[in-house]
């Protein structure tokens, strides 16, 4: 049921891409209100994963396939709408081939992103990639930039909102990166 959940908001995340090409108010909310149903899914994959002892490598690298999926889809259709500069996709598309790339030189060793089995070794390197802390303020500040610059399409009070937390998002998803960068070099030395 987790994998079903995190691959069929993969799929929702290209109808709302789809429906952001299509310059209506009443488009747009539905758009948002997906969108909130993305980001809720996302939390909900986990839990029922937990929930009923669904949880895998498999199920893990799965979710982490499915936030990627759906992060680049938002951050590149934002872009080709010219709601935010290229950069930011460029940026937060080079960060993710990056980290997967070693997370699964990582995984080929028996260790996993996040849990029991992180690959991070240092405390600051799980504190940066793993806490609570850091995963729910960089997932609040993702979830505030999607949702908000799509009702800054019709509301413009709320631009500076939705700007303000997607740029933070993109600040949080490049420092996010570099411990792992920095942690895997012994995983290319074997």
């Amino acid at each position: 049921m987790a994998n079903f959940i995190s691959i069929f908001r993969t799929l929702l995340s290209f109808v709302v891409a789809g429906l952001l090409f299509i310059q209506s108010d009443t488009v747009y909310w539905t758009a948002f209100v997906l969108t909130i149903l993305v980001i809720w899914m996302d939390g909900l994959d986990g839990y029922v994963a937990r929930k009923f002892n669904e949880t895998s490598k498999f199920g893990a690298v799965l979710d982490i396939l499915s936030d990627r999926i759906v992060e680049n889809v938002y951050w590149i259709t934002f872009a080709v709408l010219g709601w935010l500069p290229l950069w930011v996709p460029l940026v937060v598309l080079t960060r993710g081939i990056i980290t997967d790339g070693l997370r699964s030189l990582a995984l080929e060793q028996g260790y996993t992103a996040f849990g029991q089995t992180t690959m991070m070794q240092s405390k600051i390197g799980k504190f940066i990639v793993a806490s609570n802390f850091s995963r729910f303020s960089y997932a609040v500040f993702k979830a505030i930039a999607f949702a908000l610059l799509i009702v800054a399409q019709i509301r413009l009070e709320v631009s500076l909102i939705a700007y303000i937390s997607a740029y933070a998002s993109v600040f949080f998803c490049v420092v996010r990166g570099l411990p792992v960068i920095i942690e895997s070099k012994r995983f290319l030395v074997k």
